[in-house]
């Protein structure tokens, strides 16, 4: 059996999914046509990508994951607000932030720190939770960059709404020429365990 691409992530609800299908509908348009705009219901919170697993590391992935999952509870965070990344003179990622309690950045920790034993390195940077939306094009001409910076910067966006955090799970990521797939490999129940 080949390796399984694969990465951990807090799926979100249909209302968010929707949320977020209107935010990519109103920013779509001549202006940012150099964006490759990412299907709502492939949008996830990416807690950390592990990339290639082989077949029989799959089991030791998942084990570790129900004992993070074992020790928080579940908790909310708000979705909301625009942005990019590096920023607006050189887009590149188009993004939707989250704001949080320390719990959601504690279990980014814990998932880090408990797959860096089996051979999937910490992270470099600091956690920073975003929704990706689009991805500007490496192709795309100064003009286009310029215009899909106005368009972005013109877009002001409030809440889109509340995610109730009660699983994290581990998904397999197919690449295919009609696009990414993602399948569902293990959902761990958030349920401390006193």
């Amino acid at each position: 059996m080949d390796d399984i691409r694969a990465f951990i992530a807090i799926d979100l609800p249909l209302s968010i999914q929707q949320g977020l299908d209107y935010v990519i509908q109103q920013l779509m348009g001549p202006k940012t046509k150099a964006v490759r705009w990412v299907p709502s219901k492939g949008i996830h919170l990416t807690l950390k990508f592990l990339g290639n697993v082989q077949p029989e590391n799959l089991q030791a992935v998942i084990d570790g994951l129900k004992v993070v999952a074992n020790s928080f509870d579940g908790f909310e965070f708000q979705v909301g607000k625009i942005g990019v990344f590096p920023n607006l003179r050189k887009p590149r990622i188009i993004w939707i932030g989250i704001q949080s309690s320390q719990n959601l950045y504690e279990l980014q920790k814990e998932i880090d720190l408990a797959t860096q034993p089996l051979g999937y390195p910490g992270e470099d940077r600091a956690f920073s939770p975003h929704l990706t939306l689009g991805r500007v094009s490496q192709h795309a001409s100064f003009q286009e960059i310029k215009e899909a910076a106005e368009a972005l910067s013109a877009n002001q966006l409030g809440t889109l709404g509340m995610v109730k955090v009660n699983a994290i799970t581990l998904f397999r990521s197919e690449l295919l020429p009609s696009g990414a797939v993602y399948t569902s490999l293990f959902t761990g129940k958030l349920s401390k365990l006193t």
